[in-house]
């Protein structure tokens, strides 16, 4: 189990298991599901994007404080339409000495990521480059990919000098480290994907990795990961064969007890098979036509927001909307005037980012994204929050991974949701991992490995460490 993956990336984290938590947005990557993975050896990543920075500052006293100086690292997440509030969350996460983040959403590097990625570094007595702040990138196009294997952008390096951010030597020390030491190739997972396969996606960042090793001369060596699709023993053994360095789980890790979904959505992805999963906008890049991939099973969700991203690319305002179609969304989806919920929406974002409303006022097209992201929004929390009379509109992001993980589960422990804790689970897609390795390589040498032991059914953690503890 400790033997899997690459012993550096371990070495470096401080980790035990080369296995990482994804950060899902809105807390659903707790506070506690965080301390669970990291005190179980093992990496995650608190789910910050969606939340404020005074929560996100909440979970950063409290994961310092409980955890010491054992891993974990905070979600950095892609804020196209609000920049601000990604500069903000930078600013919080160098001012409270937050060392690892991991990034994900980006199309293009912005000047936040970079400022976070060189603040501190320097050189060592040695010669050596110190970076303090660390970034675990999660990417699914080869071309986001090279970014994040390259050196910060000149430009943005230059802004910095010319602001007073880096001094002149931190520039030049800058152009010879990469943005991102470790990528997760993200396959067909949960949130944000373009559903790429796993098989195809990770073949294509290897040889990215290997190009930009060789061309660049990095002395940090570049890494990737798995991440996507992997919930069960086979999946993660076909990763580290591939050569990932570490497997990054998601979907799994909302079912578990620990995550701050609600015990409604737990019990409903416990009930998800593979084929339950849709492509719905995405609330925090809608007018871009980004989508996410979420459950379908036991909601409406998807086929509302669908309609609302219809509706956006075939009308110029809410007003151009005909009445027919406007009765219909008053009544079903928002369950209020589009005058009402537009008033909500101009009060939120009069405390968030108030240059919203005026840009509103001066665009009806953005005034109607930002009513129809409302209920994108919110439909997430909702979902957290168990809200009983709003089950019909709750996005829960889900990927296939979902279902296999329900398959695998079956007839054990591991079935009933209030058993799912997120270590135990963890442990058990390890040892399963391990198993299945030995097994491979028995069956390369002609030896027959009777089908019971290759389905790896989930064990007590007691038992694992009972098996896995050399005699």
């Amino acid at each position: 189990m400790d033997c899997l993956g690459d012993a550096q990336f371990r070495a470096d984290f401080g980790l035990k298991y080369a296995y990482v938590a994804g950060a899902m947005a809105n807390g659903i990557a707790s506070v506690e599901l965080v301390e669970a993975v990291s005190r179980a050896g093992m990496l995650a990543f608190f789910g910050s994007a969606g939340l404020d920075p005074a929560r996100v500052e909440s979970a950063i006293d409290r994961l310092q404080r409980d955890l010491g100086k054992r891993p974990w690292g905070v979600n950095l997440i892609h804020s196209p339409n609000e920049p601000e509030l990604e500069n903000a969350i930078v600013d919080l996460l160098i001012r409270r000495n937050v060392h690892l983040v991991e990034a994900s959403a980006y199309m293009e590097l912005t000047l936040p990521v970079v400022r976070y990625r060189v603040h501190g570094i320097r050189r060592s007595p040695d010669g050596t480059i110190v970076t303090p702040n660390r970034i675990l990138a999660k990417v699914s196009r080869v071309e986001v990919a090279s970014k994040f294997f390259s050196p910060p952008p000149e430009k943005f390096l230059r802004t910095l000098v010319d602001t007073g951010v880096i001094t002149a030597e931190q520039f030049e020390i800058a152009e010879q480290i990469p943005m991102a030491q470790d990528l997760t190739a993200e396959a067909d997972s949960a949130g944000h994907t373009d559903n790429r396969p796993a098989l195809a996606l990770l073949p294509t960042l290897f040889a990215l990795r290997d190009r930009q090793q060789k061309q660049l001369g990095f002395a940090q060596r570049l890494r990737v990961g798995a991440g996507g699709g992997i919930a069960t023993p086979a999946a993660a053994v076909a990763a580290f064969s591939m050569g990932a360095a570490y497997i990054m789980t998601g979907s799994i890790n909302q079912a578990c007890v620990e995550s701050g979904s609600s015990d409604l959505v737990r019990k409903m992805l416990a009930e998800a098979q593979q084929a339950d999963c849709a492509m719905a906008p995405a609330a925090d890049m809608f007018e871009m036509g980004v989508r996410v991939q979420v459950l379908k099973r036991g909601t409406m969700f998807p086929m509302r927001a669908a309609k609302l991203f219809e509706l956006y690319r075939q009308y110029p305002s809410l007003e151009a909307i005909p009445e027919s179609e406007r009765a219909a969304l008053e009544k079903n989806t928002f369950r209020a005037t589009l005058n009402e919920v537009w008033l909500q929406t101009e009060s939120y974002f009069r405390t968030r980012d108030a240059a919203q409303i005026q840009r509103a006022e001066r665009d009806p097209k953005h005034k109607m994204a930002l009513v129809f992201r409302s209920y994108l929004g919110q439909s997430s929390r909702w979902a957290n929050a168990g809200e009983p009379s709003r089950q019909m509109d709750y996005q829960v992001w889900c990927g296939p991974a979902m279902g296999a993980f329900n398959e695998w589960t079956k007839g054990s422990f591991l079935e009933r949701v209030e058993n799912r804790r997120v270590a135990d689970v963890a442990l058990n897609i390890l040892y399963g991992a391990a198993v299945l390795t030995r097994a491979h390589i028995l069956r390369l040498q002609n030896v027959e490995i009777p089908a019971e032991l290759l389905a790896c059914a989930p064990l007590a953690v007691a038992e694992i460490e009972r098996l896995s503890t050399p005699v």
